[in-house]
């Protein structure tokens, strides 16, 4: 197995037996166009194809070409294509993310000084007690991927007034009382009467 750059040539062998056919239907598979393209590389290679001649037919360079084509040739398919990188680690670790939702769901104690945490009061307690920093759109981020959701204020209207309402619910109350007397008096005069007479009927007369 040998991999040699003569005019521009690339010559390698199949790594494993049956390995055109497996590259083949990777290709059909891949609906990624950059990861289809290392592919689509390294077939032609196999058969000679060149590398300037390859790199013209899918539109990148030669060197890619040939570096894409030194990785199914070093470690075979599986290597083809970079290992993913992974992601940034959470500011919060991941071993103490059980604590973090103990303390959301145990509500807020007497020092947070809220009746109910919300964004702000949930950063705090973030930097706090567990030394992490987060902004208001991270902790909405955080809580979101927990499985937990940020309570929302109920929208109050400028011009409420706790004590109006308590005296109208106060001074409303007799007449809240008047529909019943109303009906029963209707009742009781209708049983009076020698007549049946329905009560909407009565009603209507009032």
């Amino acid at each position: 197995m040998m991999l040699v750059s003569r005019r521009l040539t690339i010559h390698v062998n199949e790594r494993q037996v049956g390995d055109r056919r497996r590259l083949a239907e990777a290709i059909r598979r891949e609906r990624d166009a950059s990861r289809r393209d290392r592919l689509r590389a390294v077939l032609p290679a196999l058969d000679g194809g060149g590398a300037e001649v390859i790199a013209d037919r899918l539109g990148r360079s030669r060197r890619s070409v040939q570096g894409w084509v030194c990785r199914y040739r070093d470690g075979g398919i599986e290597h083809i294509h970079p290992p993913r990188r992974p992601g940034p680690a959470p500011r919060l670790p991941r071993e103490r993310e059980a604590g973090f939702k103990a303390r959301l769901d145990a509500g807020p104690r007497p020092d947070d000084g809220v009746c109910t945490l919300c964004g702000r009061d949930i950063a705090r307690i973030l930097e706090r007690e567990f030394g992490v920093k987060y902004t208001l759109d991270g902790v909405h981020d955080l809580l979101e991927r927990l499985g937990h959701r940020c309570p929302a204020p109920r929208p109050r209207h400028e011009k409420h007034d706790p004590e109006a309402q308590h005296k109208f619910k106060e001074e409303s109350a007799t007449l809240l009382c008047g529909p019943r007397r109303s009906r029963a008096a209707c009742a009781a005069s209708a049983s009076a009467c020698s007549s049946w007479t329905r009560p909407a009927a009565c009603s209507k007369a009032r």
